[in-house]
């Protein structure tokens, strides 16, 4: 079971455990095909949609998606982050960042820090375009904005540092 948010939204439950998904206590009724590795065909209600992959955060628990030309970023909970909420154990108030690294080579296509920004979790820090795809990188958690490491139009390497944080 997961507790999902689609952009801020208040959240809803699913669970895959089953042969079909559970959304919010009933049955979701779906047709899924997998085109390819970031691609899929859905049917719902005699609706078709096209859903596209862009950006897979596992560590965040954060997917990023593009349905029908629309952009929408997921937020997933699982089992184990409810309990440390419920604790009062939030994960999100434990984590500090020193540094965003480029997950993948690419250009930079968009800054949208500067040094002494005070970025929340979440929050557009730069847009790199790797394999024809934008890729939204975002603010893992709470902080100021040290030092911007890259310009616009920048090519960068893999795990290069992008942005620090103090």
């Amino acid at each position: 079971m997961f507790r999902a948010s689609v952009n801020d939204q208040p959240p809803f439950e699913i669970d895959f455990s089953g042969n079909q998904p559970v959304l919010n206590g009933q049955p979701f009724a779906w047709d899924v095909v997998r085109l390819n590795d970031r691609m899929f065909h859905i049917l719902h209600q005699n609706r078709s949609y096209t859903a596209e992959l862009l950006h897979l955060d596992p560590a965040a628990k954060t997917v990023t998606l593009k349905i029908n030309e629309s952009i929408h970023q997921v937020q997933l909970k699982d089992r184990f982050d409810l309990l440390l909420e419920q604790m009062g154990m939030s994960t999100a108030s434990l984590t500090k960042i020193n540094e965003i690294k480029a997950p993948m080579p690419g250009l930079i296509l968009s800054l949208s820090v500067q040094s002494g920004d005070v970025v929340r979790k979440g929050d557009t820090v730069l847009i790199l375009e790797a394999m024809k795809m934008e890729n939204v990188i975002k603010s893992p958690a709470d902080g100021t904005v040290k030092t911007v490491r890259i310009s616009r139009g920048q090519t960068v390497e893999k795990n290069q540092v992008l942005v620090e944080f103090n």
